[in-house]
């Protein structure tokens, strides 16, 4: 299985919230961490969000989310 490494950009779109939002949620701990690509890069694991997608679709809906 091959991961897909993601930018700011694709989470955004993907998620529907901002990048401000986004890294507010990163610092509290309830969004995933981004990995650093490189000196001034930075992205996230494709399946991390998806994950964090799935678990906010679950809560909202009152179900169990294990």
């Amino acid at each position: 299985m091959s991961e897909r490494i993601i930018r700011l950009s694709e989470v955004v779109n993907k998620i529907g919230l901002g990048k401000s939002t986004i890294y507010k949620m990163i610092f509290e701990g309830s969004f995933p961490k981004q990995i650093k690509l490189g000196a001034r890069s930075a992205g996230w694991l494709e399946s991390e969000i998806d994950d964090w997608i799935r678990l906010r679709v679950k809560l909202s809906r009152n179900e169990n989310p294990e």
